[in-house]
């Protein structure tokens, strides 16, 4: 079978690596999948380093598994044999009269160049995809980009051009900050672009060719029709890993792989995932608030981190979004609420969930309460309490506060934050906070994450050495850290450390408590099941852990750290709390 070739099949016509010639000369390679009448159709694009010849169980059969016992719908009113990983199902959107146009990026799948993920030059590769898409002779002109994770994350940057062409994207659980929100958690590396890079990318790097996998519908190689040595792949990538753990600070390198929210200007509907702490959260909630755009809507819901797309929530709200600023359609969106939220209960999935609409973000009402950490152990609302200060380990358990039990339910839906007081007997300090839910009889309750199927309510991270605060841009509730230089610890003395936490939401039973646990390293969680395949050295986090030993030096962060505690340095969590 020749490399490229189309037809017609399975109600659409498809064709498979086209070639969309690059301005430097390099072809991205892309699949289409339009309907079989003649006519122009809106496009949905979408670019990334995932192989788009690769079928989702063929790849991350874990995942697969799981959405296929929990999420059925997610699978029902198609043959899935297009599904690929975090890319919509052109069996479902085809006959909605959509073009589904799947991209490899430059360097993955059967693309060739050079793989830089979220450099300048791939947000050149997809503004010229956008163009080429919003051109051909079966399209409309108006082009939306779709899609989970990387996906999304380009959306945000591209979106930030403005280039001719593109209407509107859904940015389904995409970070928008390549530092602040999945590379350097409070400036603590994460390894997890260093795993992610070996896995998932590596392994279906263009060139790998008859070594690497074959495509279900084609039968193809899905990394290209050249086959290279390990020596040339090398070449044909950059050091993800090592570029991480050299570029500490906030610097041009990151600011070129994140979004500039204030220049976007298309429609946007950002969808976050309540625990996804490690990666996503920040960015949905952050590129909501601060895009340029008036047209901009946020969704929060809980559940896994890929299923929820593919429902039939997921996908009925997508195509609710794009019918109306791709096709003028009248689905209502121009009466749909701003914010629309699942509120969760402990013991719900996702699927139990409230669904409720609201007007803003954060919500208007929101009564924000600080909770005073206290020397017995305690989170105490009212005034602070003076006392002596506790000590622990960074690599042992940390310290745990706990509320009194509730006495009648109480949301907390927002942002929250922490104030703290602390001195190191080294020049530095790592703190991992988490925010945490415990029955009447004191046994943790967590919940199903984006990765991880025991998450805390909220997590929030800091080094201390880099607690300066951009004023300008902080609020109480939601400090934000410029990460421009770094201001080492004298061992004994005390410092102010403000330290953002994940947004988050629950509603508290009457009779439960609220945790906040400081510690020196990763959020655990003993005993607990690990249902998601090869990845299973998870902590708590996901596998957005913080165990580089050459960013986390063992003389300087396995240190001892004091929390101090009187009227003046008085540390506390803010909640936010909605009235009933």
């Amino acid at each position: 079978m020749e490399f490229f070739w189309s037809d017609i099949q399975d109600g659409m016509r498809r064709e498979f690596n086209v070639d969309i010639m690059m301005d430097d000369g390099v072809p991205m390679r892309a699949d289409v999948f339009r309907p079989i009448d003649d006519g122009k159709y809106p496009v949905i694009l979408t670019y990334g380093p995932y192989a788009k010849g690769l079928h989702f169980e063929d790849g991350y059969a874990y995942a697969w598994n799981n959405m296929v016992t929990d999420y059925p719908d997610a699978l029902a009113g198609t043959s899935n044999l297009y599904q690929s990983w975090e890319v919509v199902d052109p069996e479902k959107w085809v006959p909605d009269g959509y073009v589904c146009l799947r991209v490899d990026s430059r360097g993955t799948g059967c693309s060739p160049g050079y793989v830089d993920h979220f450099s300048p030059r791939e947000t050149q590769d997809l503004i010229q995809c956008i163009d080429w898409a919003a051109k051909q002779p079966w399209s409309n002109g108006k082009v939306g980009m779709n899609g989970i994770s990387y996906y999304a994350m380009n959306a945000w940057i591209v979106a930030a051009q403005n280039p001719p062409g593109l209407e509107a994207i859904c940015i389904w659980e995409g970070c928008s900050d390549w530092y602040r929100d999945g590379s350097r958690h409070g400036g603590i590396l994460s390894i997890f672009w260093a795993e992610w890079y070996d896995r998932q990318v590596k392994s279906v790097q263009y060139g790998l060719g008859n070594r690497g996998r074959k495509s279900r519908v084609t039968g193809q190689n899905i990394s290209g029709e050249v086959t290279m040595d390990d020596a040339e792949l090398a070449q044909n990538r950059c050091n993800l890993g090592d570029e991480l753990v050299n570029r500490k600070l906030d610097e041009q390198y990151y600011r070129d792989r994140s979004a500039k929210y204030e220049d976007i200007r298309v429609p946007l509907l950002s969808c976050g995932n309540w625990c996804g702490d490690g990666l996503h959260i920040r960015g949905n909630f952050e590129g909501y608030l601060f895009a340029g755009t008036d047209q901009k809507w946020l969704e929060a819901h809980g559940g896994n981190h890929w299923a929820p797309f593919y429902t039939d929530y997921g996908t009925e709200l997508q195509k609710k979004f794009f019918g109306h600023f791709l096709k003028g359609e009248g689905t209502g969106w121009d009466k749909q609420e701003r914010v629309q939220l699942q509120i969760r209960r402990p013991g719900q999935k996702f699927q139990q969930f409230e669904l409720r609409m609201e007007n803003e973000w954060p919500l208007a009402r929101t009564q924000y309460t600080k909770y005073y950490l206290t020397p017995d152990y305690m989170l105490a609302p009212g005034q602070p309490t003076a006392g002596k200060s506790l000590t622990y380990e960074a690599m042992g358990g940390g310290l745990t506060f706990l509320t009194e039990p509730f006495e009648q339910d109480m949301e907390i839906t927002g942002h929250a934050a922490a104030k703290l007081f602390l001195s190191s007997d080294t020049v530095d300090a790592d703190l991992f906070l988490a925010l945490r839910l415990f029955t009447p009889d004191l046994k943790e309750v967590t919940f199903e994450g984006a990765v991880d199927s025991n998450m805390a309510l909220s997590l929030g991270w800091l080094r201390v050495s880099q607690r300066k605060l951009d004023e300008k841009r902080s609020t109480e509730w939601r400090p934000y850290h410029t990460h421009d230089e770094r201001q080492p610890l004298t061992p004994g003395q005390v410092y102010e450390a403000d330290v953002e936490m994940m947004p988050t939401c629950i509603v508290v039973p009457k009779g439960y408590r609220l945790g906040l646990s400081v510690r020196g390293k990763d959020y655990e969680v003993a005993n607990r099941p690990l249902p998601y395949g090869p990845w299973n050295n998870w902590s708590g986090t996901g596998f957005f852990r913080h165990t580089e030993a050459r960013d986390r030096v063992p003389e300087i962060f396995h240190n001892n750290v004091t929390l101090h505690f009187d009227e003046k340095n008085a540390p506390y969590i803010l909640l936010p709390v909605i009235p009933e």
